[in-house]
């Protein structure tokens, strides 16, 4: 049997919000607790010139936004801790629900102004759809914040999933006194300006105990009050009621002041699930196995931009992974041997000997790999469950810098790879066309294309409605369809017919014309 013992020490979760709830904030506290990091990166701050360690992309730094899931391991409490830090804005969507595919379990993060919002409700859906275990931290409650009871049944009716409250607020905005952590019997007491470690946790194993008046005042009363209903309400916490998707713990606190996030780790460490079995198209395949199996899920170019490099993140699902050892390329058939795995912290990288399920690996690549592919030590197994999305934006790309071509070339093939975007070539005009799911991708390719291929490239407008991959048995009516359509015909990036749809009703005389032609909105046939 594969080593149970480093099975067990880990734990792999993506943290998933809505664009500025605090969740890249939220990462860089756990890496402090973990010792990752000396010195928290305000995402903003313009005075602090230090930046997040999970934002390490230029563009990133610029916005104070992410735009690219990063990855980082730490130890904490003898646990191998691998977060997977998600880009919250909806145009890159596509990054997340990928990235969601690689972790046992995720922890949403949700604004305790704002409450729930529309982006955190999609990825929830993802997470319900895998029956993905959730945390939910519901942050800046040293703000003004809603009613922790409305907030509560928001989240309940919103993502729909039963909670269970962890930890419990004392006020909110600047009468924020701190929580109670329900979890470990604890209070813990808020000081602004202080940074929340155990020296301002109080043990109260009786919430009666007339001492807590000496710490909270007169909120001692609604807080009883508070506790007492909410016992009332919830059952005993059930812990596989959360294994199996149908509860989520609540944790309330303040991501900024680093306060609430360590009673949240310690619980996550205690309650969340080790290295999950996955399914592939043969079989389901357990992390206790002695072979190794693994899936790319990501493809990153230009991690240093100074070296080129492009990175395959490939998440371990079986066995272990060794350094140099021969491993099976399922798609390719090929054997490959990687002298240099890494492990990664965000865009840092250290060189690896070995791996275990619920690890996150880093395999230089120099054109083998797309996402989706899978290793093994031999046996063809193919991993389930990496959506490709049909692009709703289109643009055409042209150079601005004729003499930087081979760059630009270059540059869009690499970006395309990681599944930034799709790109399609027009069969009569042989102009490119690039197919997004949100507009602020055209932004960021654009950016990296300048930025890290020294390719300039400009924008121009086409009129599509969808773009649609297209087959068929009957070989004649193909062709025909090809002819007729000749000049709405493209290439994708495999080389495979692709039909440009300018409007709805277009496609649906496409597709009561030539009956025999399958019509695809997804790259996945």
């Amino acid at each position: 049997m594969a080593n149970k013992k480093e099975i067990n020490r880990r734990r792999t979760f993506g943290i998933v919000s809505h664009p500025d709830a605090g969740k890249t904030t939220l990462t860089e506290k756990f890496l402090l607790f973990g010792g990752a990091i000396q010195e928290a990166g305000a995402v903003k701050s313009n005075k602090i010139k230090k930046t997040a360690t999970s934002d390490w992309m230029e563009i990133e730094r610029q916005r104070g936004i992410s735009v690219a899931t990063s990855v980082m391991g730490f130890e904490y409490r003898d646990h191998k801790i691998n977060i997977l830090d998600t880009p919250g804005h909806q145009d890159f969507a596509e990054d997340t629900f990928r990235t969601l595919t690689a972790v046992d379990s995720v922890i949403i993060v949700i604004d305790g102004a704002k409450g729930v919002e529309p982006q955190t409700k999609k990825l929830m859906q993802v997470c319900r759809m895998r029956k993905t275990p959730v945390i939910v931290f519901i942050n800046k409650m040293d703000r003004p914040a809603q009613d922790p009871y409305d907030l509560l049944d928001e989240v309940e009716n919103q993502l729909e999933i039963g909670v269970h409250p962890l930890s419990w607020p004392i006020n909110d905005g600047p009468e924020f006194r701190g929580v109670y952590n329900m979890y470990e019997e604890k209070l813990v007491l808020f000081n602004p300006g202080e940074k929340a470690m155990e020296n301002n946790s109080v043990e109260f194993t009786d919430i009666n105990d007339p001492e807590l008046e000496e710490y909270i005042g007169e909120d001692a009363i609604q807080l009883r009050e508070d506790l007492e209903l909410v016992e009332g309400v919830y059952a005993k916490f059930n812990n596989k009621a959360y294994l199996d998707a149908q509860v989520a713990p609540v944790f309330f606190g303040s991501a900024l002041n680093n306060f609430g996030v360590k009673e949240m780790l310690d619980c996550f460490i205690d309650i969340a699930p080790t290295p999950l079995p996955v399914e592939t198209e043969e079989r389901i395949v357990k992390a206790e196995e002695d072979k190794f199996s693994g899936f790319v899920f990501k493809i990153h170019a230009n991690m240093d931009p100074k070296h080129r490099d492009r990175i395959a993140f490939v998440k371990v699902c079986s066995g272990k992974f060794e350094r140099n050892k021969n491993y099976l390329h399922v798609r390719n058939a090929k054997t490959m041997k990687f002298a240099s795995p890494t492990a990664f912290m965000a865009s840092k990288k250290s060189v690896i000997d070995e791996a275990y399920p619920g690890d996150i690996v880093g395999l230089h690549d120099t054109g083998n790999f797309k996402i989706g592919d899978t290793i093994t030590e031999g046996e063809k197994l193919h991993f389930k469950g990496l959506p490709s999305f049909s692009p709703e934006l289109f643009k055409y790309i042209e150079n601005a810098d004729p003499m930087k071509s081979k760059q630009l070339a270059k540059g869009i093939e690499q970006l395309m790879d990681e599944g930034v975007a799709q790109l399609f070539t027009g069969r009569a005009s042989t102009r490119k066309i690039i197919g997004t799911v949100g507009a602020l991708q055209f932004e960021v390719i654009q950016h990296r294309l300048l930025h890290e291929y020294g390719a300039s490239c400009r924008y121009e407008p086409i009129r599509l409605y969808k773009t649609v991959w297209i087959t068929s048995d009957n070989e004649a009516q193909l062709a025909d369809f090809i002819e007729r359509k000749f000049q709405q015909m493209a290439f994708d990036k495999e080389g495979r017919n692709v039909f440009l749809a300018d409007t709805p009703y277009s496609l649906q005389m496409a597709q009561d014309k030539f009956p025999d032609i399958q019509f695809h909105f997804t790259s996945e046939f």
